[in-house]
């Protein structure tokens, strides 16, 4: 039982710790994003930093989905 509990514990680490990378890929793509626009940029952003953004914001979703999934079955008493 030992075991799963730290499994357990792991997997839900490792959750938070991918909202995390998430979210710094996130600032980092609208960093890029914004330094495109005035005053230092053309006001016209390339496709290749939208579409950086837009994954960065589809993955932190996801990552906050998972863990909010496994957060739920935590405090339920499933985990």
């Amino acid at each position: 039982m030992d075991q799963d509990h730290s499994k357990a514990r792991a997997e839900e680490s490792a959750a938070m710790e991918r909202v995390l990378t998430a979210t710094q890929r996130v600032q980092s793509a609208f960093a890029s994003l914004q330094s495109q626009f005035p005053p230092a940029g053309s006001g016209k952003p390339s496709q290749f930093a939208l579409q950086t953004f837009d994954a960065a914001l589809q993955e932190l979703e996801d990552a906050q989905a998972a863990f909010d999934e496994m957060l739920g079955d935590l405090l339920d008493g499933n985990r």
